[in-house]
């Protein structure tokens, strides 16, 4: 009797974890190309194939739904950072490993990038309502931390790096390459997406930060 009337509800639920993905993919889809401002949720649930007033049931708004469809981005970003397991790794391994990773995420994941643009035009008032996205990404700085000083306490490593800043470096020097690329091709006369000038590019960045926090 249990098990009969428990698969209707463990069915209803796996089906709204499906409409939920599928929600999910349609709208960064669509803030991704358009913007907050410039998204619709009509056309979120024409991507989606799904009624429009299902997306309204789980999200009420356009505006509680890019705050899901953020705090789902991070939440990508930062499982597979976990899956580096950077705290089983010699230190300046770990380091580089995390340059390389955001660096490939990014190339990998442009949809990533312009969602924090949209996310940073509106002040990321969307992100300061997310005790979520605050509780994703602070284990990753302590992590890093940690990293930071089993390298000082070993030799390798200056003292006095903060983890925070560490961390806005390497994402800054990605992100700021990959969003600008059509403007710096364009000023410089180069083909900065060129594969000849990406992997100068992530050998620059390795360069910049291992030679920040190695010990001269």
């Amino acid at each position: 009797m249990t098990k009969d009337t428990d698969t209707p509800a463990k069915e209803r639920l796996r089906d709204a974890d499906r409409s939920q993905g599928v929600i999910f993919s349609a709208a960064r889809d669509e803030f991704a190309e358009h913007g907050l401002g410039g998204a619709r949720m009509e056309r979120i649930a024409e991507r989606a194939g799904l009624n429009k007033r299902l997306i309204y049931y789980y999200f009420e708004d356009k505006e509680r739904l890019f705050q899901a469809v953020l705090e789902q981005a991070y939440r990508q970003i930062r499982e597979q950072e976990r899956q580096l397991d950077l705290l089983a790794l010699d230190p300046a391994t770990a380091i580089r490993r995390l340059v390389e990773f955001t660096w490939t995420y990014y190339l990998d994941n442009p949809q990533f990038l312009t969602l924090l643009n949209s996310a940073n035009l509106h002040k990321a008032r969307h992100l300061q309502q997310s005790q979520r996205a605050r509780e994703l990404n602070s284990p990753l700085i302590a992590t890093l931390g940690e990293v930071l000083e089993r390298g000082r306490r070993a030799g390798s490593f200056r003292g006095g790096v903060d983890p925070l800043q560490l961390y806005i470096s390497i994402a800054g020097l990605a992100y700021f390459y990959l969003s600008n690329n059509h403007t710096l091709s364009a000023i410089f006369g180069r083909d900065l997406m060129a594969p000849k000038a990406r992997n100068e590019r992530l050998s620059h960045m390795c360069d910049v930060i291992m030679g920040y926090v190695l010990r001269s």
